[in-house]
């Protein structure tokens, strides 16, 4: 984000405002974000197999996470536009779940924070993972979305427990 630039924000009434953020430093801010995608385990040898009608379930779920980050600002009001220098999305199956693991790493040197564009990245690739395999399991689920980790800004580190 380029110095001078403004942030729409709502305040507790529910109006929006510009926020100058050029005060702000820029540093090097990360977030780490994750889901899974929880499967019936014959679904899971399908994904594995990569017998999916629709293709390459990990490797297009991959893609589609990076796509969604650099987006983020087009899917989330109030969310703006950041050049991020790092999207890694890593899609991993779980014999255990059974399903598949999700985790995505985003990181900027800016003036804000990327908690959204690696939430969001981990979202879309999870909905895609259901997408190319609902013809065989519409019983799937995904959960725990969640941050796990948050570095740089005034606010620091957070850790999730």
């Amino acid at each position: 984000m380029a110095q001078g630039t403004t942030l729409t924000h709502l305040d507790a009434s529910g109006q929006a405002n510009m926020v100058d953020v050029s005060a702000k430093p820029a540093t090097d801010r990360t977030a780490v974000a994750t889901g899974r995608v929880v499967m019936k385990p014959e679904t899971l040898a399908i994904v594995r197999a990569g017998d999916a009608k629709k293709g390459d379930v990990l490797g297009t779920a991959r893609l589609a996470g990076i796509m969604a980050a650099k987006r983020t600002h087009e899917l989330i009001p109030l969310c703006h536009p950041l050049l991020l220098t790092k999207v890694a999305v890593d899609v991993v199956l779980d014999e255990s779940l059974p399903g598949v693991h999700v985790t995505a790493t985003v990181k900027v040197s800016g003036q804000t924070g990327v908690e959204m564009e690696a939430l969001t990245a981990v979202s879309v690739a999870c909905l895609t993972v259901y997408d190319m395999v609902k013809a065989v399991d519409r019983g799937m689920r995904i959960e725990a979305v969640q941050l796990l980790e948050k570095t740089g800004g005034a606010s620091g580190t957070f850790r999730a427990e």
